[in-house]
């Protein structure tokens, strides 16, 4: 996900300034779009757990981690702290084999395992963002950490009940997705991503 090649970056004026900023811009679009499409898809087999289901429920923490570690590389360099990004990285790695497992079990499984991992990659993603708000755009990133935390307890209490349904998890993905596009937007505000 590098945005700049080595001689830009090199004759860029402000390249601690610009680069950070500049790539989260692009992957937050680019988690904005992800999370759009796979919410629509599931939403069109939400009501049954089908071998499509559960190739989009695995395919998502798998993204995730994608994305971890697309951020992970335009970090480093930068001296921004990295150490969130790697417990979000072997979260989402861990959820996406124990979503293989409970897409064998039922809604209910899927439901909890998902549950589990919004709420600890929620506190992942508030600590981040927390950490980048000098960065500028991470309000949303900080707000989406603290809903995605409530909204995986509401989904280990909905695979206890009745009316368990995956339809909740493509809001979820959704609205995180939006938040995403939201910080991207602020980043482009702030002029951090002016050349990006």
């Amino acid at each position: 996900m590098n945005t700049l090649t080595e001689s830009a970056a090199a004759t860029a004026s402000t390249p601690a300034a610009v680069s950070p900023a500049a790539a989260l811009r692009k992957l937050y679009f680019l988690r904005f779009a992800f999370a759009a499409a796979w919410a629509a898809l599931l939403l069109t087999t939400a009501g049954t757990l089908t071998t499509l289901t559960a190739v989009l429920l695995v395919a998502y923490p798998l993204f995730d981690v994608g994305c971890a570690v697309a951020d992970l590389r335009s970090a480093r360099p930068e001296g921004r702290p990295v150490r969130g990004l790697y417990v979000n990285a072997a979260l989402s790695t861990l959820t996406a084999a124990g979503l293989a497992f409970a897409a064998t079990s039922g809604i209910p499984a899927v439901l909890r395992v998902w549950g589990a991992w919004a709420i600890t990659a929620g506190l992942v993603q508030l600590a981040v963002g927390v950490a980048r708000r000098g960065l500028g755009g991470q309000w949303a990133m900080i707000a989406s950490g603290g809903i995605s935390t409530l909204a995986g307890a509401s989904f280990v209490a909905q695979a206890g009940g009745a009316d368990a349904s995956l339809g909740a998890l493509a809001g979820y993905a959704f609205l995180g997705g939006v938040f995403f596009l939201v910080s991207a937007l602020r980043l482009g505000r702030t002029g951090g991503a002016a050349k990006g």
